[in-house]
């Protein structure tokens, strides 16, 4: 089985790679493209293809930069 990684693009998505589902609070799933190595998750709120996004984080000024702490 492949692994799942979420990588966080500054300024940007989640962006997930790997076998994922993606289901609503009411149990329904989200059709993911299959010829996509990933998907781009929304982390901006702005989105008009929720939960995906779309690129409007680049015109809506969102600002966030992440990063893991080291131990």
């Amino acid at each position: 089985m492949s692994e799942v990684t979420i990588r966080l693009r500054d300024h940007g998505p989640l962006v997930v790679t790997g076998p994922v589902r993606i289901i609503d609070a009411d149990g329904r799933e989200f059709p993911i493209p299959s010829n996509k190595p990933g998907i781009a998750l929304c982390r901006c709120g702005q989105t008009g293809n929720r939960p995906f996004c779309d690129g409007t984080h680049r015109d809506c000024g969102f600002d966030a930069v992440d990063r893991a702490i080291s131990e």
